[in-house]
């Protein structure tokens, strides 16, 4: 079952400054859902991906198949709010599960193994116009940022992205009653760090506590191309 919703009712690596390395990863952004009959294969796609250094996948799982009788334990209102941003400015009036974004650019169903791929190597290829260092100092991050190419006009947001590898969940309600699944990169926080005109080189530090993974996405706001990414464990 693929769960059409409209748009009104569900309301590191440090890289070299010159020249792109192949280090920089894909960033796959996957709405998901417990309750989703459909999702367990595009759950288990971003599950290889996850094994990849060539890409970033992010699972954000969304609440609203909460209804059917299932409620999502890794679901956050933030993730289908995001979900909406990328389809409004991407002129659809339909949100589903389950969905990929590649590079904040590609709508992609999640399932199609062969649609993923051909859009990861073809986002794999594009140059990035943003030089990022990240690196770790106790609990913090500290993030730089260099413009190295073509900018896209307006603002950017530095965003940092705290999952977790894995997490496993029986699920005895709902479509998928009686089954156990585990997922790969839930999810847990995702907030904007800082904003950048891209004119000078910017350099930040942004909490980082515990021992959770980090991803800094540099993204054109509010919901357009990411030009950058790097993943710090």
């Amino acid at each position: 079952m693929r769960f059409l919703a409209s748009i009104a009712a569900v309301a590191a690596l440090a890289l070299p400054v010159y020249g792109q390395s192949a280090a920089e990863p894909v960033v796959v952004e996957l709405y998901t859902s417990q309750g989703c009959s459909s999702c367990p294969p595009a759950d288990a796609l971003l599950h290889e991906l996850a094994a990849r250094p060539d890409v970033l996948p992010l699972a954000l799982h969304v609440d609203y198949w909460d209804y059917i009788g299932w409620k999502d334990k890794f679901a956050r209102p933030a993730h289908a709010k995001r979900q909406k941003g990328y389809a409004h400015a991407g002129g659809r009036r339909m949100i589903y599960t389950p969905q990929m974004i590649i590079m904040g650019q590609e709508d992609v169903v999640g399932a199609d193994a062969v649609q993923v791929e051909e859009a990861i190597g073809k986002h794999s290829k594009q140059p990035r116009p943003v030089a990022l260092m990240v690196s770790r100092q106790g609990e913090e991050l500290q993030i730089r940022l260099q413009a190295r190419g073509q900018m896209p006009a307006g603002k950017l947001l530095v965003q940092l992205v705290r999952f977790t590898p894995e997490r496993t969940v029986s699920i005895t309600r709902g479509e998928l009653a009686g089954r156990t699944f585990t997922y790969a990169n839930v999810v847990e926080d995702w907030k904007v760090a800082a904003e950048w005109d891209g004119t000078q080189e910017l350099e930040v530090l942004v909490p980082a506590p515990g021992g959770l993974p980090a991803a800094v996405l540099v993204q054109a706001a509010p919901f357009g191309r990411i030009v950058a990414a790097a993943r710090v464990d």
